[in-house]
């Protein structure tokens, strides 16, 4: 069926902690095929898996040292086709991830780049530069790496002497390819096909407004006011206009085949930047992030929904494996709850972060077990959200992510993990597979369509509604006191209503809608 992806339920899957059926303590793809029956009863049309491949572990697979290879950590090329053909046997596509923007240092090209020598075309695939300064001792420019620290590395030169610099504006592991270069475009056209050719439904393609740097590579004005984390702060490091040439040129690849393949970016922008990259023939669709980091506010939703709805199709997500979850960031599990119902409420796709349905609070890592490289270089560490997640109420095997009496797991877990299980079935996961079966039957009966329009509001008490093609209406209480419900028959909530028939503080509801109401908006 073709655009599949402009309404499909995703779940995203962290491979090394989903499930891990080799007993090493890290999750595998064989884990991930065992368990796909999670996945498909919770209704969802589609599976992400952030990187497999091949990969040293520097940044836990987002440094690719093999781009069409699956990392011995994870398994194989056998055991991912099999995954493949499993989660199509039970109706669900695959998204692989892709990382263009850099590469391993282990990488055969980098390793090749290093032994060249300065000058060398091996190392124009890369950014290398001299030094500024006596002996060229400092970096080339005073860009500072998203994970803190310069975003330059020096290397020794073959000959034992202080050499160039290379570009990384991740962790120094992960140097930057040069897209400037003719030879990376057509390198990565090539991955494209591996993983299509082997029956990849889609790509995610991590950093996708990064790619292409400033011609010349210039100083920052102020490189202090770049916060560590956001890309998107130094403006000559991303979203330049040449990067709209490369995903015009995957469209074609990814349209040439049948069913057409699925390009979804992470373009950590501003919704209006945003945007542009999702044009008739660019990416399909790039993650709406403004809901992440929007504050608990009625007012601040309404305008950042209306906002992404001006240029469908809209990917909804409030969680990922790179910020804390919800029930920690917003303050409260209700809260969690009410977001969750609320982007699956909304026209375009929903991404749903693994564990988000059992309703996992951010974990406590101690500081000497963390294993994010920006722990060390910048303070910030997103381990919290990655800790395996639990499938039994008896702790043997860390809750049933391992089988028992295998190794620990790759990070801790939580003492009273199994309260949140599966097994357990905690209220958001009956909540969960209730939400996105309603929504499948809604779309499926044509009562709701991907592009549908909706019509925002805030009320008095901080009370946000949004209404879709007078078909169904969202109401999110935001404020500290219940509020009346708009019009309509409930049909499902976040948590219960009060005695009066209220919505409590830090509840949402859908309700089929009816007419207009004359309620008058808040000012």
């Amino acid at each position: 069926m073709s655009g599949w992806w402009r309404d499909a339920v995703v779940y995203q899957v962290y491979p090394r902690s989903y499930a891990d059926s080799g007993g090493d303590g890290v999750g595998d793809l064989a884990g991930i095929t065992a368990r796909l029956g999670h996945i498909s009863g919770l209704g969802a049309g589609a599976v992400w898996l952030t990187p497999f491949q091949r990969s040293p572990q520097a940044d836990h697979g987002y440094d690719v040292s093999d781009y069409c290879d699956v990392d011995p950590l994870f398994g194989d090329l056998a055991a991912f086709d099999t995954l493949v053909a499993e989660a199509h046997a039970r109706g669900l596509r695959v998204i692989a991830d892709l990382v263009p923007n850099h590469c391993s240092d282990r990488h055969p090209l980098f390793r090749a780049a290093l032994a060249a020598g300065p000058g060398s075309a091996e190392r124009a695939r890369f950014h290398f530069a001299d030094g500024r300064g006596p002996g060229g001792a400092q970096p080339p420019n005073n860009w500072p790496s998203v994970f803190g620290g310069p975003a330059w590395t020096r290397i020794t030169e073959p000959d034992g002497r202080p050499g160039q610099w290379y570009l990384h504006l991740y962790a120094p592991q992960q140097p930057d390819w040069n897209w400037r270069d003719p030879r990376t475009a057509p390198f990565f056209d090539e991955v494209l096909r591996f993983w299509f050719d082997r029956g990849v439904d889609g790509l995610r393609i991590d950093v996708a407004h990064g790619l292409f740097k400033a011609e010349g590579l210039p100083d920052l004005p102020d490189p202090a006011a770049v916060p560590p984390m956001r890309l998107r702060g130094n403006p000559l490091a991303c979203d330049q206009e040449e990067v709209h040439d490369v995903y015009r040129r995957w469209r074609v690849l990814a349209d040439s085949y049948d069913p057409p393949r699925a390009l979804i970016g992470e373009v950590n922008l501003d919704p209006g930047r945003a945007a542009r990259y999702v044009r008739p023939d660019e990416l399909h669709q790039a993650f709406a992030f403004a809901f992440v980091t929007a504050p608990w506010d009625a007012r601040h939703w309404a305008e950042v929904g209306a906002q992404l709805l001006t240029q469908p199709p809209v990917t909804w997500v409030v969680e990922n494996h790179d910020v804390p979850r919800t029930p920690t960031r917003y303050g409260n599990p209700a809260r969690a709850r009410a977001a969750l119902l609320a982007i699956l409420a909304l026209p375009g796709a929903a991404y749903l972060y693994q564990g988000q349905e059992l309703g996992l609070p951010e974990a406590a890592v101690p500081p000497d077990r963390r294993q994010d490289p920006a722990w060390t270089r910048s303070g910030s560490s997103r381990d919290g959200c990655r800790v395996p997640i639990p499938w039994t109420r008896d702790p043997a095997g860390a809750f049933g992510f391992s089988p028992p009496g295998s190794a620990p797991p790759w990070l801790p877990v939580p003492p009273d993990w199994g309260d949140h299980s599966v097994e357990a079935s905690p209220p958001v996961l009956t909540l969960c597979r209730d939400a996105v079966r309603l929504r499948n039957r809604l779309l499926a009966g044509g009562v709701l369509g991907a592009g549908d329009t909706v019509q925002w509001a805030v009320y008095d008490g901080g009370l946000l509604v949004a209404v879709r093609e007078n078909a169904l209406t969202l109401a999110v209480a935001m404020g500290d006191r219940p509020v009346p419900l708009p019009p309509g028959r409930v049909v499902l909530t976040s948590g219960p209503l009060d005695r009066d028939g209220l919505l409590p503080p830090d509840t949402a509801a859908w309700l089929r809608a009816e007419p207009p109401n004359d309620r008058a908006p808040a000012d």
